[in-house]
């Protein structure tokens, strides 16, 4: 008898005990508000930024004070998450069919951005008192009804939360921004996730800097892991597309103002127009923190939702500040009746919600006071409705992180929906089996819907999602004064080659900062004729601008090279442009070719003159002291030099290319062994009429012949080699001439050439020689001292002419040989013929053959 009292003692002291430690426990810390059902899900959700809990602790179970916490932002419009899981949870409840006419209930706390409360508020999930008592159910009514958890919003959160969860494999569905490697940051399970294709973020926001050509774009990171992934991956995207980065700036995990350097910070803001932010709503709340007092505000920014800008609309000099730009958000479809529901939600129909007393406060500024160290609220304006409210303080629009909390209300309504179908098919006349499954018991139907897990090795389970739409929104004042995310485009991913972005930039307000599209480029475009030069030490979106090379040209902006124009066409003076080239060559219809012509007609027609005048006059004394039938040769000679420049003149093909310079150089031979001939007949004839001498007038005659033959023959030896090995052909000189094809002979065999004007010079050299040898003769018909002359004058000719051809290109060329066979062929005319026929014409009465020997 006594060992049942004592042991029945023993069991009341140990339940003593155990209520005296759950109520020494008790604490104002961290309360939740608790709606019962027959199961409970958990609510893990962060309605303000603060600096954490204080509480000064004294002695006894419940003498404690709280010191009221410093709260940094009062994220209002987080407080539609908690919404959006009870109206999820009343519609359910609402169905019968879902849970087997049971209901389901909900315990929910507000653990700020604060991983310690995270932690200490998943414990009270377990143990049913807040704060909690590891491995301690303080209320089993309550903890034994908990069949599933939804928290947190950043990575952060949502990794401490599973560390405690995971321990008693309660599944945890996350709502926030999906993270992939959040499988590497828990020990045991990871938590469910909404799988979102993340490569249409990235591609979402590539084709947006492309369409507004945005290539100098600053980028504004979390300095975590998932940041990490996302600077390595959108850094590589930009590279393949052709953007830069202009900086990459990491917001601290610390929120305090000493660990930026905020004078770097703003030269950095400076150096582009455009930046690109990427992190969790927390992150962006260290980031205002760092960057308060700056007028950072001029850059546009492109952000995601889980970046609500529109959240930390603030007031600096009287000015109400808002980061302005672009926003992409998940597509997601209005929740049926949210709206409305939103519309009805008044704190006297929610007495037991304590979150909304003090989201109430300051929506509709009403004002509370401490009493004993303890936030009293006075009573607000009951009536009011959030449809009111200004739009960076609520959104009457469904978020997607409600939407996402609205949607792990209903899978974890179908998991025990499931459940507790297998259960009644099993035992339909027993309705007890319909109590709270063990939660690891809903894994296998959490796991066919659409949501994912990550495991250690990164991999998601989930369902493909086959195409993901992305919303761009636009903030902005409407014309009714009220603020409003408008939305002006949407992104469409469904593969790297199946992707369209649609916009209406005409609806963007771009601030009061940019009027128009702003720019944001490190060096402005290089314009249609120009090339871009990289500047050494800079990424390659800063260049200078530098204009083609001769020959080259840029038809497009940008150009990195720029372009050599084909061989038959040119570069306009833009340089932008290739034009065809004009085909040229020395032809009649020029007005230097024109006047060539007549100059060879008139000079060989004076040349026939001459002959015909010797003709007449054959049988003067100074027409037979000069051998006649040489200057007829010469005359015929010379006339033909005239007129072969004329082959020089027009289109050339290749009868004109073989004919000009043969016929050139053949004649050209007869008229200077003309000339060597009659110079030898002048020294000759003197040492005939020498008392004594041998020789006869017939042998001088014929040696002249001899001298004219074998001259020319030589020459036509040497044309002959020259056709007979590389003759001249028709060519075409694309270089020489800007804009110009010119039509031209190629000589085919420079040397042959060169021998053929080098035979010409040598015999004029021949000549010049003897002549100048037999000047001082005594003879009054001594044609000596002219041939000198002329054979002087010849020689300069095709001496200048050699140094002129080979600094001449095109047309010059031609028009130069032209001359230079009109000049030499006037000269041997003139120096040889004129004299003559001023003594025929003029003074032949006078002379007679008996003056001619004396």
């Amino acid at each position: 008898m006594k060992f049942l009292i004592a042991f029945s003692l023993l069991i009341d002291l140990t339940v003593f005990q155990e209520h005296i430690s759950c109520f020494s426990l008790n604490l104002p810390a961290s309360p939740g508000y608790y709606q019962d059902g027959d199961f409970v899900i958990g609510g893990l959700f962060s309605l303000r930024a603060s600096a954490g809990d204080t509480r000064i602790r004294r002695f006894g179970f419940t003498d404690i004070n709280r010191i009221p916490e410093y709260v940094h932002v009062y994220l209002t419009k987080h407080y539609q998450h908690i919404l959006a899981m009870v109206f999820a949870i009343k519609n359910i409840n609402k169905d019968p069919n879902i849970l087997f006419n049971m209901s389901l209930g909900f315990y929910l706390f507000n653990v700020d951005f604060l991983e310690m409360k995270a932690v200490e508020s998943s414990m009270a999930l377990l143990s049913g008192e807040s704060p909690p008592v590891p491995n301690y159910s303080c209320r089993p009514e309550k903890t034994d009804k908990l069949v599933a958890v939804i928290g947190g919003i950043s990575t952060g959160i949502s990794t401490q939360i599973s560390r405690v969860l995971s321990l008693y494999n309660v599944p945890q569905i996350s709502y926030a921004p999906f993270d992939q490697s959040l499988g590497t940051r828990v020990q045991l399970q990871s938590p469910y996730q909404f799988p979102v294709h993340i490569t249409a973020l990235y591609q979402g926001i590539i084709q947006l800097l492309l369409y507004f050509s945005w290539v100098w774009v600053g980028l504004v990171i979390s300095d975590d892991m998932k940041g990490e992934l996302f600077l390595g991956d959108i850094t590589e995207e930009m590279k393949n597309h052709g953007l830069c980065v202009a900086f990459a700036q990491k917001v601290p995990d610390i929120p305090t103002k000493n660990t930026v350097n905020k004078k770097l910070l703003f030269e950095r803001f400076t150096l582009t127009c455009v930046i690109v932010a990427f992190g969790d709503s927390y992150s962006l709340l260290r980031f205002v923190d760092n960057i308060i007092g700056y007028t950072f505000f001029r850059n546009v920014w492109i952000t995601t939702s889980d970046w609500d800008l529109t959240m930390f609309t603030y007031y600096q000099n009287n000015t109400l500040f808002t980061f302005g730009g672009l926003s992409f958000s998940l597509h997601v479809d209005d929740i049926l009746g949210f709206k409305d529901f939103l519309e009805s939600v008044q704190p006297r129909k929610y007495p037991h919600d304590i979150f909304i007393q003090e989201v109430w406060s300051i929506l509709f500024k009403c004002p509370y006071i401490y009493q004993n160290r303890v936030v009293e609220h006075s009573q607000c304006e009951q009536n009011g409705s959030l449809s009111t409210c200004p739009f960076y303080e609520w959104d009457m629009n469904t978020s997607h992180y409600s939407y996402k909390v609205h949607a792990a209300v209903h899978a974890i309504a179908q998991a025990l929906h499931e459940e507790l179908s297998l259960r009644v098919e099993g035992d339909s006349h027993d309705k007890s089996v319909l109590q709270a499954p063990l939660p690891w018991k809903l894994h296998p139907f959490l796991q066919k819907g659409q949501l994912g897990r990550s495991t250690n090795e990164g991999n998601v389970v989930n369902k493909t999602v086959s195409a993901t739409k992305l919303d761009i929104l636009n903030y902005q004042s409407l014309p009714s004064g009220t603020e409003a995310q408008v939305k002006v485009g949407e992104f469409v991913f469904e593969s790297h080659s199946v992707q369209h972005l649609s916009l209406n930039d005409k609806l963007i307000n771009w601030g009061k900062y940019h009027k128009e599209t702003p720019v944001s480029v490190c060096s402005h475009s290089c314009p249609l004729g120009f090339r871009k030069a990289p500047v050494e030490g800079k990424p390659f979106c800063c260049f200078d601008c530098l204009p083609c090379s001769d020959g080259e040209i840029a038809n497009e902006t940008d150009m990195d090279q720029c372009i050599k124009c084909p061989e038959d066409q040119y570069p306009n003076k833009q340089r932008n442009q290739c034009l065809p080239k004009v085909t040229t060559f020395l032809s009649h219809d020029d007005t230097l070719g024109a006047v060539l012509v007549s100059v060879a007609i008139s000079l060989a027609a004076f040349s026939a003159m001459i002959l015909g005048l010797f003709i007449h006059y054959r049988d003067t004394p100074i027409v037979r002291a000069n051998n006649r039938n040489l200057s007829y040769l010469l005359l015929v000679s010379l006339m033909l030099c005239f007129l072969c420049s004329l082959i020089f003149i027009g289109q050339p093909n290749t009868v004109t290319c073989v004919l000009r310079q043969v016929i050139f150089g053949v004649v050209f031979s007869v008229a200077v062994s003309a000339v060597l001939a009659k110079t030898f007949i002048v020294v000759v004839a003197f040492k005939a009429i020498k008392p004594g001498s041998n020789l006869r007038m017939w042998m001088v005659t014929r040696l002249s012949n001899a001298i004219v033959c074998c001259g020319s023959i030589i020459q036509v030896c040497i044309c002959a080699v020259w056709l007979g090995t590389y003759p001249p052909f028709p060519d075409v000189d694309m270089e020489s001439e800007f804009g110009q094809i010119i039509l031209l002979c190629n000589e085919g065999s420079t040397l042959a050439f060169y021998c053929v004007l080098g035979y010409l010079g040598f015999l004029s050299s021949l000549s010049l020689l003897i002549a100048f040898l037999a000047r001082r003769l005594p003879d009054t018909f001594n044609e000596a001292k002219t041939i000198t002359f002329s054979m002087l004058v010849f020689c300069s000719v095709w001496i200048s002419f050699v140094l002129a051809y080979l600094s001449s290109k095109g047309k010059t060329m031609v028009a130069v040989e032209i001359l230079s066979i009109l000049a030499s062929s006037s000269t041997l005319l003139g120096c040889i013929f004129l004299p003559k026929c001023y003594v025929i014409l003029l003074r032949s009465g006078g002379h007679s053959r008996k003056n001619l020997f004396k």
